[in-house]
């Protein structure tokens, strides 16, 4: 079967560790053109510099996901180094610390929301005019269970969370006529760096014993949903929310 992920340019957020350097590898494996962007750009760089040894036509800078120049200018640099871009997952994310609902701040609201809300929409604001004139894109945004339902002591994350549903499936709706598809996935707890150091990280948790396959999902687990869901070869999969979850919601 032919590969449609071969030369396809795609850029992605929060791509120096986690789900988004796995993701960056997982697509260069599949022949993909990449273009990351982190706030952290050493890490950036290291994730970059390993594909590009392993063949891959990849570029990266510094992204502050924050910084609306940022996005734009990540945009930018893909339409300038290949000459657009097809598929686009942000992924750039963070948490605060874990407490009851009274005991946040307005603080703990504004950064959540200003990484995993904003940072979504500025990216999703400059992919999609590139995308609309090429004609064609598809655009994957990393939500979270807590964006399906509730998240006790993550209230700020939990609410930043269900904006980027509403943000996926309100620019499904008005680009889908234009050849853009637009979906989100939702894990549950898996083990990357923001959850490290937590109560969530491992099987033996109290969080991994309540999925009915009693633990967490890998890393690559997710990213393998990721991949699925920004193949062409789902072309009808639009405004979806996907609940990688093991099986949680189902209760």
């Amino acid at each position: 079967m032919e590969n449609l992920f071969v030369d396809k340019v795609v850029l992605i957020t929060g791509a120096a560790s986690g789900f988004g350097a796995l993701l960056a590898k997982s697509l260069a494996q599949r022949g993909c053109k990449l273009v990351l962007g982190d706030l952290n750009l050493d890490g950036c760089q290291t994730v970059a510099q390993t594909l590009a040894d392993q063949g891959t036509q990849v570029v990266y800078q510094h992204c502050d996901v924050t910084d609306e120049s940022a996005c734009e200018d990540l945009v930018k640099l893909a339409v300038d180094s290949f000459g657009r871009l097809d598929m686009a997952c942000n992924n750039a994310g963070m948490s605060t610390a874990i407490r009851p609902l009274i005991e946040m701040t307005e603080k703990d609201f504004d950064l959540n929301f200003a990484v995993n809300t904003k940072g979504v929409f500025f990216g999703m604001k400059y992919q999609i005019q590139q995308m609309l004139t090429q004609g064609s894109g598809i655009i994957l945004n990393v939500a979270s269970m807590a964006g399906l339902g509730a998240a006790p002591k993550l209230a700020p994350y939990c609410a930043a969370k269900h904006a980027v549903v509403g943000l996926t499936k309100t620019a499904a709706v008005e680009y889908g006529r234009k050849n853009i598809r637009c979906n989100a996935i939702c894990p549950y707890f898996s083990p990357t760096p923001l959850i490290a150091d937590t109560p969530f990280e491992d099987d033996d948790s109290p969080f991994a014993q309540a999925s009915p396959m009693k633990r967490l999902g890998q890393p690559q687990e997710i990213v393998n949903t990721m991949v699925s869901l920004l193949s062409p070869e789902n072309s009808y999969l639009n405004g979806q929310t996907l609940a990688v979850d093991g099986g949680i919601l189902a209760m």
